[in-house]
């Protein structure tokens, strides 16, 4: 098996051996194709095809990526892919000149030609471009795979993402999809009178949600900072300025693991509305997502894996408690302490930590019991006390706080609250957090004194929500894994 490898690695390094040398003879006869600095492209392969009784016999100029070739003797044949698809082109030596037709058939797949013809169809019927003039735009020096689904360490696909865009439509139809998903979020906000911001990036405390930052160092201040877990301290802040409907779509740091859902680095979307609460944010959740998959699919019904997920119907709206009744057969009403709750988990082997309380361990039961059962959308509501720090208590229950998680295929897609505006209250839960944190919970939230001269500036009753991009774009474009829908998605490094 070395051997065959060694073979492989020989024939290909001779095959870019030849591209280098066919690249110093076209330089050396002045025919450098990085010399080139533009080409005006008029069509593209899917204008063509898609409007040929109006585009037959008119010339266009098209450029894209040679994916094959047949050398015919005085005529040849080759595709070339552009953004949208590809297209072929019939090339003769009769109509381009017998030394670019010379030049041409030394050509290699990968190479960027622009071709300037006549649109036409041939005898067996497909839609092509009769080439009167190519040029070389760009020299290919490296072999492209010719299976690429075939490859067994699937890794040099997130690796070298160009090649998997060049070899692989339906990852280009993704990340096309992608663009669409977030156009498609900014437009429905925008309908709704949303501002778009942004905010730091790099912050003093990394607030708004439990996790571990990333840390960093500031040389010009000789500052220690932090790459931002959340968006929602700074948004909140806006709210008090009167901003009342702010949104940020943004890239937010988190130093956890790696796995299907998650990636360090990773595109959130949090807005905050003025004057509403965690029902509006709900009914704002179910319109979205309804408008994103109609502009993007066409349709209300997807495609998971082997489920159909309908956004036609409404979204089910479950309690916490509810929920763990409902699939776990375990009634938390009737759990009144948190001693009562750590004997119920050692019961159902579940396993928490000596600082967990009984809100903690509810939401121990739900993570085993229910999560997995919430395939069609559903808002899990009233979240404890405990693990909400920044939300509003439920006035006739306070153990309980106007939360909820909006789940799709057994995944958190998004997390809303009645956004917390005692700033008393506010310290309070900062300060408990505090002693979480001395008690070794890297995840938790730190002292934040300016968040809290906002909040005692005065911050209207508001409704916030936060939305996993990447997790909804895996949803829209049926993707098993976060990594198929970042571009670049983090890897160990291979030195």
């Amino acid at each position: 098996m070395a051997e065959e490898k060694n073979v492989q690695e020989q024939d290909i390094n001779q095959l870019i051996k030849v591209r280098h040398e066919k690249l110093q003879e076209l330089q050396a006869a002045g025919k450098n194709p990085f010399e080139i600095t533009k080409y005006d492209v008029t069509a593209h392969s899917t204008d063509i095809i898609n409007n040929f009784e109006t585009m037959e016999g008119k010339e266009v100029f098209v450029a894209g990526r040679i994916m094959s070739k047949r050398v015919m003797g005085k005529a040849s044949f080759c595709n070339i892919q552009d953004l949208p698809g590809n297209i072929q082109s019939y090339v003769a030596r009769d109509n381009i000149g017998e030394e670019a037709y010379k030049d041409f058939k030394k050509y290699d797949i990968g190479d960027i030609i622009g071709i300037k013809g006549e649109v036409f169809k041939t005898k067996t019927g497909e839609i092509s471009i009769h080439a009167t003039e190519v040029t070389l735009l760009s020299k290919s020096l490296q072999i492209l795979p010719e299976k690429f689904h075939g490859l067994k360490d699937t890794d040099i696909r997130y690796r070298q993402r160009y090649v998997d865009l060049i070899m692989n439509r339906d990852v280009k139809e993704t990340f096309v999809k992608r663009s669409q998903v977030i156009h498609a979020v900014r437009s429905y906000l925008d309908e709704q009178n949303f501002i778009e911001v942004e905010t730091p990036m790099l912050v003093q405390n990394a607030g708004g949600a439990a996790a571990r930052p990333f840390d960093t160092h500031f040389n010009a201040l000789d500052e220690d900072l932090h790459l931002r877990i959340s968006l929602e301290l700074y948004l909140k802040r806006l709210i008090v300025g009167g901003l009342e409907r702010v949104y940020e779509i943004g890239r937010v740091f988190r130093n956890e693991g790696l796995d299907t859902r998650h990636n360090p680095e990773f595109t959130l979307m949090e807005l905050y509305q003025a004057y509403t609460d965690y029902h509006g944010m709900m009914d704002l959740t179910e319109n979205l997502y309804r408008h994103v998959a109609q502009k993007v699919n066409g349709s209300l019904v997807l495609t998971y894996g082997e489920h159909e997920i309908d956004l036609s119907k409404p979204f089910e709206r479950l309690t916490m408690v509810d929920a763990v009744k409902k699939y776990g057969n375990v009634d938390f009403t009737e759990i009144k302490t948190t001693e009562e709750a750590k004997e119920l988990a050692k019961k159902h082997n579940i396993e928490f930590e000596a600082r967990h309380k009984k809100g903690d361990i509810l939401n121990l039961f739900f993570e085993k019991y229910v999560e997995d059962h919430l395939i069609q959308p559903t808002f899990i509501m009233d979240h404890p006390v405990e693990i909400s720090p920044l939300t509003k208590k439920k006035p006739e229950d306070p153990e309980y706080v106007e939360r909820f998680e909006f789940f799709i295929n057994g995944w958190e897609m998004a997390n809303a609250y009645s956004e917390l505006n005692d700033p008393i209250d506010q310290r309070e839960r900062f300060e408990a957090q505090e002693e979480l944190k001395a008690q070794g919970d890297d995840e938790a939230s730190s002292m934040d004194e300016d968040f809290l001269n906002a909040l005692s500036v005065g911050m209207p009753p508001t409704g916030g929500i936060g939305f996993g991009i990447d997790r909804m774009v895996m949803i829209m474009t049926n993707s098993p894994a976060i990594r198929d829908v970042l571009l670049f998605p983090t890897m160990k490094s291979l030195n």
